[in-house]
């Protein structure tokens, strides 16, 4: 077979491999859910978070050793035996009994997610440093694992559990997961060659942990930690998210998920085509730029509130002569009050309303015959705020913003091999550790603030901050950069004669 041949194969099956890898490593999304929604398990929204991130806390921890691994054995050998080993603790998870049970073996099967790393590294020594962008890319649409789970497993657990009529059952979906491992793992050793960086062998660990110095690595992992792991969280969150928050089954839950997940996962081949043509630095300012709106957008919960508004006062004193709803007479003064509105938040919920409804109106604290006083209130006002946060209008922002996270990462990860040629391994092993840390943090914190300030929208605030930083910092070491080229660039210049 020929160089050409092999690398495509092996990048074939790298992005195979990736996505039924991170479709187990998403496993606990759908199931934590569907268990505390049958009631087969009472653990309250923080265990929750907490069984969804922890699988992500083992992929995220393992990348940097077994990146390390990958640069120096290569990646079939480290790629087959991580799948092996992860089948184990998945088909354990179908066995558990208990929330801690649920939490050691979820902890087992999370090294699926250190699959990145090794696919990163293995796929970018097949391919030149011109088309690496392209190649991490197409490696990346993995990502659409996410919405293989997100779609398909909510449709498994109901036909094994007999639509819940024998909810034991649950337990042949992570034994179905396993089994896909080992298969997976045995077709990537039989139909892949090996290979690894060519200086991979002189270099102690010590020499290869050298990048991590460097504070580009550690802005790198921020972006990551944004697309990627904002991502991950997400591709687990919204399930419950739809179904709390408008109250849909967990099968549609999981369809909605999919439209957030799968195309974010198959688009960042497109972000490695277009990080390849435009640079990777001007599409981060593009995908930065629309997750911050997008987020600001999804800022305003579903709300019905009721407040003061602008009053009507006494412009002097006198006797009140008439009293109506849409006017009050106090000597021969009139003055006009807005009526109460026809229809209000008991009506409207049938309604699609896309934006935010205002309506205000008077209610008069006054009857015929009071003596009034110059500047006493003679009606109250009243603010009603209704808004629906229309489920598709949510959804379609949610798209966008797994639309710019997936181009996102082929993005952040088009600039290592650029400044790190040698390191890929080690420097998207840390890089990945960052962002695979934001996939475990991202869910507890999550149910923590759900919990304590009790809005579901505060995913899109945290969210909104991150992107914020992230942004800031960019635009700063930019700025930098160009006015160190343009001081070179005086220093260079010819004196004027």
């Amino acid at each position: 077979m020929s160089e050409g041949k092999k690398a495509y194969t092996v990048l074939t099956l790298n992005t195979v491999a990736f996505t039924v890898c991170f479709a187990c490593w998403m496993l606990n999304g759908v199931l934590v859910t569907f268990l505390v929604d049958n009631g087969v398990f009472d653990w309250s929204v923080a265990q929750m978070g907490m069984l969804i991130g922890i699988p992500v806390l083992t992929g995220s921890l393992m990348r940097l050793p077994l990146g390390m691994l990958t640069d120096r054995f290569g990646g079939r050998p480290v790629y087959t035996i991580l799948m092996l080993i992860s089948a184990i603790p998945m088909f354990l998870l179908g066995q558990a009994n208990s929330y801690t049970e649920f939490l050691i073996y979820s902890l087992g099967f999370g090294m699926t997610g250190a699959s990145f790393a090794v696919g990163i590294a293995f796929s970018s020594v097949w391919f030149s440093k011109e088309r690496q962008g392209t190649a991490l890319g197409i490696f990346g649409a993995g990502n659409a694992g996410a919405a293989l789970t997100a779609m398909g497993a909510p449709t498994l657990l109901n036909w094994l559990t007999n639509n819940g009529a024998n909810l034991d059952q649950w337990r042949q979906l992570p034994t179905l997961y396993a089994v896909v491992l080992v298969a997976m793992a045995i077709i990537f050793y039989l139909f892949t060659s090996n290979r690894k960086p060519a200086s991979s062998g002189q270099r102690t660990v010590l020499q290869m942990l050298t990048p991590l110095k460097d504070m580009r690595v550690w802005r790198f992992g921020l972006y990551y930690f944004l697309v990627f792991g904002g991502f991950v969280a997400l591709a687990q969150w919204l399930v419950p998210y739809y179904v709390n928050v408008y109250a849909m089954s967990i099968v549609m839950a999981g369809l909605l998920t999919s439209i957030f997940s799968l195309p974010s996962g198959v688009i960042r081949a497109l972000g490695g085509v277009l990080s390849d043509k435009f640079g990777a630095r001007s599409v981060m300012y593009w995908v930065l730029g629309v997750t911050a709106v997008c987020c600001f957008l999804l800022f305003f919960p579903k709300m019905d509130i009721e407040s003061t508004g602008s009053g009507v006062m006494a412009r002097k004193s006198g006797v009140v002569v008439a009293v109506s709803d849409n006017e009050i007479q106090v000597g021969e003064d009139v003055y006009s009050l807005k009526p109460i509105p026809q229809s209000q938040s008991a009506n409207d919920d049938a309604d699609a309303i896309l934006l935010p409804r205002v309506s205000s109106w008077h209610e008069p604290l006054v009857v015929v015959g009071d003596q009034v006083s110059k500047r006493q209130l003679l009606a109250r006002g009243v603010t009603h705020i209704f808004f629906q946060a229309n489920v598709w209008v949510f959804t379609v922002l949610v798209f966008i913003i797994g639309i710019a996270m997936g181009i996102g990462k082929a993005a952040v990860y088009k600039h290592i091999p650029m400044y790190f040629p040698d390191e890929v391994g080690v420097v998207g092993g840390i890089v990945g550790v960052v962002g695979g840390l934001g996939g475990f943090v991202c869910p507890i914190i999550f149910g923590l603030m759900l919990e304590s300030i009790g809005l579901w929208t505060t995913t899109w605030i945290f969210f909104f901050v991150v992107t914020m930083v992230s942004l800031v910092w960019m635009a700063i070491v930019i700025k930098r950069i160009s006015n160190k080229d343009n001081r070179i660039e005086s220093a260079e210049a010819p004196s004027p004669t």
